[in-house]
């Protein structure tokens, strides 16, 4: 079995796939026992089509599709049940995160305490457009005043945290963006980490800042309220 599966959520992102598939390989292998689990979305284009040629040049991909579009965060889940590794990364399908962080991830996890489940990149110079870089403050300062998570970015795709502890979250669509929240509610520690940031590498954005803002606003009352209602015991064996 692997020790690191890398899932990546895909939706419509064909010219962006074996440049990423590149980009992972150069950074693991020689360094680390991994896969990659890429997870089409039911894209529209020949997504899926490009992910099985690009079997045979990387045989550590493997694929799986969903049968319907479910959105980025059941894309996530899919491919974590899917995954075989003790830890997971993840990666924006678009290109803007960088899989040379990855690696450094993996270092840090390595020297850090075992109650640190999440690390968090944390996008420094982002870029995208003023825009969408507004309305991302807007609502990492709201959510970090109402959830008290402490994380200056949990919108950033590259993500490193173990499988078993983000199985054991609750799940509800667009869960994705609350996991530092999530982890320390089940009483895990989360470490940001600095990670770099590019311009989407081909194709056209599948959010916008108004259909954020408007699934963001039920996300945090429901996400504030798992928080208020959360009890953890301790359990011995007797």
């Amino acid at each position: 079995m692997p020790d690191l599966s890398v899932v990546v959520p895909v939706h419509n992102e064909r010219d962006n796939i074996v440049p990423l598939l590149n980009e992972i390989a150069s950074a693991l292998r020689g360094r680390a026992d991994f896969e990659i689990v890429y997870v089409d979305d039911c894209s529209r284009d020949d997504t899926l089509t490009i992910l099985k040629t690009a079997k045979t040049q990387f045989p550590e991909l493997r694929v799986v599709r969903h049968v319907a579009q479910s959105g980025q965060s059941t894309a996530v889940r899919s491919g974590v049940k899917t995954a075989r590794g003790s830890w997971i990364a993840t990666l924006d399908g678009d290109g803007q995160n960088d899989p040379a962080d990855i690696p450094r991830l993996l270092a840090m996890r390595d020297e850090s305490p075992a109650q640190i489940k999440l690390y968090a990149g944390w996008r420094i110079h982002r870029q995208d457009s003023g825009s969408k870089r507004f309305a991302s403050r807007f609502a990492n300062a709201l959510r970090s005043r109402l959830l008290r998570d402490n994380t200056p970015d949990t919108g950033c795709g590259i993500k490193l945290f173990e499988r078993a502890a983000f199985l054991d979250l609750p799940y509800f669509d667009h869960m994705h963006r609350y996991l530092p929240a999530l982890m320390l509610r089940a009483g895990w520690q989360v470490k940001s980490v600095p990670v770099n940031h590019r311009p989407r590498g081909s194709g056209v954005s599948n959010y916008n800042n108004f259909n954020r803002a408007l699934v963001g606003i039920a996300d945090l009352r429901g996400v504030a309220w798992l928080i208020r209602r959360a009890k953890r015991t301790a359990v011995e064996e007797v």
